[in-house]
């Protein structure tokens, strides 16, 4: 005889991952994978099981050959308004076992914003809206963004008296300087598209309509580079935010040592020498 506990946790289980599937949407396309936030209604917040889909697929993408570049994207308004928090967590009356929200922390928003960073592919973010929270953050920890006018950024966590997670203390002050990040996380102020891109939060600001075109256009340039080389120096710039001279030169000689046994790098040498454009393969 089946357990009830046991068979009405699989159900649940197994509608989250449905839910999770159809939430997060994925396509593979000339060498991108695009990954796009699918709960309009919601403003693209994000369910533990959408999390969880989303360094599934980051993860299968940094490991695929097929897949050379990544756009992360969203659907209607918003681009994402953070961890959705209907429903979840204690109360604020309710006891918590000590070491509970910093597991949840760790295991969910952090592994979250960790595979991004980790991804051996380039990550674009198309921030279609509003990129609130979690959210903020998911899409700076993207290697380029790209913001629709209509885009904005908000570090919200100060309005519902929150400390930022998802790694938001380690990547503002990255972009931005301690001073300004500070600035945006004490006051919790909307950030429009364009003094995102004159802070140097975003790559570019683009037309609305012209967002889902440009993403695609600098995935496909990017999906037609030396790939090896791209995931060779994401890793050099992202580690030598935390390394010293002597630290960050060794990685780089190193680095050019893996790189040079690549395809790419003997195309890229040979196409200079026969003087023709470079046909890399990812390899």
């Amino acid at each position: 005889m089946s357990d009830p506990t046991t068979d009405a946790t699989a159900d649940a289980t197994a509608d989250a991952t449905a839910d999770a599937t159809a939430e997060v949407t994925h396509a593979i396309a000339g060498g991108v994978a695009y990954l796009t936030l699918n709960r309009p209604e919601a403003l693209n917040a994000i369910t533990p099981a959408q999390r969880d889909r989303l360094i599934s697929l980051l993860t299968e993408a940094s490991a695929d050959p097929s897949v050379r570049a990544v756009v992360l994207t969203g659907t209607g308004r918003g681009f994402c308004a953070g961890a959705d928090l209907r429903g979840g967590g204690a109360s604020a009356g309710e006891e918590r076992v000590a070491g509970d929200v910093a597991r949840v922390i760790r295991l969910g928003a952090q592994r979250l914003i960790a595979a991004v960073l980790d991804c051996e592919k380039p990550v674009i973010a198309a921030v279609n809206g509003t990129a609130a929270g979690l959210g903020a953050h998911l899409a700076l920890a993207c290697d380029l963004v790209l913001a629709a006018e209509s885009a904005r950024f908000i570090e919200v966590f100060v309005r519902r008296g929150l400390v930022p997670d998802g790694g938001g203390a380690y990547l503002l002050p990255r972009l931005l300087g301690p001073q300004r990040a500070k600035e945006l996380m004490f006051f919790g102020d909307a950030v429009s598209a364009a003094d995102a891109e004159r802070l140097g939060l975003v790559n570019r600001v683009v037309p609305d309509e012209e967002l889902e075109k440009t993403s695609r256009e600098w995935a496909e340039r990017l999906a037609s580079g030396p790939t090896r080389a791209l995931a060779l120096t994401k890793q050099l710039v992202n580690a030598s935010l935390e390394s010293d001279r002597a630290t960050a030169f060794a990685a780089e000689a190193a680095a050019q040592e893996i790189n040079m046994t690549s395809e790419d790098a003997r195309e890229g040498v040979a196409s200079f020498v026969e003087r023709r454009s470079a046909e890399y393969r990812g390899r």
